[in-house]
Formats: C-alpha cells, structure tokens, sequence
C-alpha cells in the first residue's frame, strides 16, 4: 500500500502478460519518439510521415499530437508556464503507457522547457526515449506559419508565445537533430526515414 500524490491507499496491480509478451507479440520493442521544437517547425508533419513509414514496415505505432491531445485529454490546460508543465506531464505518462503496451509512440509537442522533457524521458527505461529536435530557424517557421498564429503573436493578440515572447529551450542532448541542408528543408519522408533507420539500429523494429 501506498501514497502517490494525492492518491493514499493505492495498490499497484500486476499482471501476467508483460511487456516482453506484448514486444514478441508485435517483433518490435516499444519506445517513445519525441519531436520537439518550435511551431511551424514540421513536428507534426515529421510524426505522420513516421507513423505511414513504421506502418509501411508492419510496425505498430500511435502519434500523440500537441493539439489533438487538448481537444480532450488536455482541454482544461491554458498556456500558462503551469499548464505547460502539466500538458506535458500527462503526454509523457500516456506516451510510457503506450511505450508499455509495446508500441513505438509518437509524441509531437512544442514542449518548450527542458525540465519537462527531461521530466518524460525520466519516466521511461535508459534508451527508450528517443529526443528528436526539429531545429528549424525561427524566421523559416515564421514564414510557413500555416496556422497564423505568428502574425497574432507580433499584433499582441497571443501572449505567451514560443519564440515569440515566451522562451524555446532546445535540447542539449537530443537522440536526433533535424535541420536545413543548405538552406533547404528535408523532406518529411527523408526525416521519417531519418528516424526509422535510428530506431532500426537500436533494435526497436525487431523483438530479439
């Protein structure tokens, strides 16, 4: 019996079938593939051409998506440095769960802080938390800006914006570093085979 936060009297309950089950199950190993970085930077892109490559290959997969993610899971968070902190928290928690069940999770998330990422990688077994920072230049993700939300940045009518007047720290030792090749974006198939054949030398794709 014990106290997790504010949870008193809790029990953890194991089961029969683990994790090892679940991986020879799927002949893959699960693990979470976080890509970060600033808005416009291609997470989410990068993510979807990653899940179609793995599932090209007969390989289980889910993408955890920033804003799919606070249609429901995380629709009480704001963007509030708080909010921030807790909408990552629950993402890493659900993403170890799927990591657990043996799938490669796909997490994609401006996560802006250091600490909170840190905080998920913490949350999961040495090697199973693959870091990729998309490290696009902000003026690039200021150009696309698909969604126009740096142009309400610049007018004052969003606050709190990363890269715009709420900071990005990017990550000191990240797994994966994505940038311009002479000025020029890869391709999301090239990133997605970028962080496949990562995932294929660390023996995630097979279960051994």
């Amino acid at each position: 019996m014990s106290t997790v936060g504010n949870s008193t009297n809790i029990f953890w309950h194991e089961c029969p079938v683990g994790k090892m089950d679940r991986q020879k199950l799927l002949d893959q190993k699960g693990c979470v593939v976080w890509i970060t970085g600033l808005s416009g930077s291609g997470k989410s892109t990068l993510a979807c051409s990653l899940d179609r490559e793995l599932h090209s290959r007969g390989k289980l997969s889910y993408v955890l998506d920033g804003d799919n993610l606070r249609h429901g899971l995380n629709k009480n968070l704001g963007f509030s440095a708080e909010d921030r902190a807790e909408n990552i928290r629950r993402v890493g928690e659900v993403a170890k769960l799927f990591s657990d069940a043996g799938l490669i999770c796909i997490a994609s998330l401006i996560s802006p802080y250091r600490k909170d990422r840190d905080a998920c990688r913490a949350m999961l077994p040495d090697g199973n938390f693959v870091e990729v920072f998309m490290n696009m230049p902000l003026e690039v993700c200021e150009e696309r800006d698909a969604k126009g939300l740096y142009k309400l940045a610049r007018a004052g009518k969003i606050k709190g914006f990363t890269g715009i007047d709420d900071p990005y720290e990017p990550p000191l030792n990240c797994e994966i570093e994505l940038n311009l090749l002479n000025g020029i974006c890869p391709t999301p198939l090239e990133m997605a085979g970028q962080v496949t054949s990562y995932l294929g030398e660390k023996g995630f794709l097979h279960y051994e």
